[in-house]
């Protein structure tokens, strides 16, 4: 049996065939083999094609002002896998992980688990163990087939549905909604966070009997005066102070993660709703750099709609000099359409490599061979992230701005480089 954590995540890593195997039945047999039982006295699942990490840190922010002994489960990690399993607000040390790595083996048998499934069902005999009041469980990939649906949530939330991971989930937001609303369980709450979901959402939540909680209708969010704004519903208002997390998306993820916990019918003051909302931070969502005079922005925007959402805070907070960008992305995402949601608010552009990522791995010059005809056609190509940041800084002015964005991975190798980590 392996020793420490890094051993253990080579073996699981290696195990598999395939990345991705969505399904139930496997992990659910060694999670009864586990007997684990609950994770949590209450459980809220998210999932999402955006705002999921972000509404997850909101819902734990929240539920500890209150009070609450919470865990978090999120995906992927960024510099150290222990950020996916969170318990009273701390990433799990790495005994703990060994321990529940071991428990899952001795449960698994001979049953085949891919990496995700593992790690899973690690972080959820964690959390049975650990007297939590509340769990937040993050979709990885979405949600009906996805391992953490194998936990009856008592509210399940669909942040948002755009098209990404078309492979997996289906080619439109129809085919895609209704693969996130999976999650959703008869009779409970199921909070949707876009005003105008995939028919399917609506459809499937009304074919099960799920209570159906939409922004927009049933719960209402807007900016206030003085840096405030007020969220709604029938009988009750509450003014809040504006989330720490800076993009405009998020007052959108804020009112979301009070519509989760306001739907969990449990007591969160006031007071915890304003704390959690002010105090909530997540790597990588805007996190920001200052180098001689030089702002640095690092975002794992991925995909159009992610984009689009950066190029919102862009316009809204523009720097005082040149945007210049680092764009990485994986394989098999829409290259095209993240440029074209941000060409008009960048400057020059830096194209990186990614090499660490298994078959959705690419070169700098093949994503820019796929983004001929955009603004980053003739951009200049850098075998790595952190060649990339370097060339880009290299040019940059006091006041000009760099963003480095397109993927975890890019924003995990952008945040290593400028922590002193590599």
């Amino acid at each position: 049996m392996p020793n420490t954590l890094a051993d253990w995540l080579a073996r699981i890593e290696a195990r598999h065939p395939t990345e991705i195997e969505l399904g139930l039945a496997r992990v659910a047999a060694v999670n009864a083999r586990l007997g684990c039982g609950r994770p949590a006295t209450r459980v809220v699942t998210v999932a999402g094609t955006n705002g999921k990490g972000s509404t997850v840190a909101l819902i734990e922010a929240i539920a500890r002002a209150a009070g609450w002994r919470v865990g978090a489960y999120t995906s992927p990690h960024l510099l150290a896998y222990n950020e996916r399993v969170r318990i009273d607000g701390a990433d799990v040390d790495d005994a703990a992980l060994v321990a529940a790595f071991e428990a899952v083996e001795a449960a698994r048998g001979d049953t085949p688990l891919t990496y995700f499934e593992t790690g899973t069902l690690a972080a959820l005999w964690l959390f049975a163990r650990a007297g939590l009041d509340l769990a937040i469980l993050e979709v990885g990939l979405g949600g009906r087939l996805d391992a953490v649906n194998i936990v009856d949530p008592d509210v399940a939330v669909v942040t948002t549905v755009d098209i990404d991971h078309q492979d997996w989930l289906g080619s439109d937001r129809e085919a895609i909604g209704l693969e996130k609303a999976g999650i959703a369980r008869p009779w409970r709450p199921l909070v949707i966070g876009d005003d105008d979901p995939p028919a399917s959402v609506l459809q499937h939540a009304y074919r099960i009997g799920a209570v159906a909680i939409r922004a927009g209708s049933d719960f209402l969010f807007a900016p206030a005066d003085a840096g405030r704004w007020t969220w709604r519903e029938v009988g009750y208002e509450v003014e809040l102070p504006m989330p720490a997390l800076a993009a405009p998306v998020q007052l959108r993820n804020a009112a979301v993660a009070v519509a989760a916990l306001r739907a969990l019918d449990a007591d969160v003051p006031d007071a915890a709703l304003a704390a959690g909302i002010a105090g909530a931070r997540v790597a990588a969502r805007l996190q920001r750099f200052e180098r001689d005079g030089v702002e640095l922005v690092v975002d794992v925007a991925h995909n159009p709609q992610a984009a689009d959402a950066l190029a919102q805070w862009l316009r809204a907070a523009p720097a005082r000099g040149r945007t210049l960008a680092v764009y990485a992305a994986l394989a098999d995402k829409d290259a095209g359409g993240v440029v074209a949601a941000l060409a008009p608010a960048v400057d020059d552009w830096w194209l990186a490599g990614l090499d660490d990522a298994g078959a959705r791995s690419q070169p700098a010059e093949a994503l820019r061979a796929r983004l001929a005809g955009t603004a980053a056609a003739r951009a200049r190509c850098e075998a790595d992230v952190a060649g990339a940041l370097v060339q880009a800084l290299a040019q940059a002015r006091p006041g000009d701005r760099v963003l480095v964005f397109g993927s975890f991975h890019t924003a995990a190798a952008a945040l290593a480089r400028l922590q002193g980590r590599g």
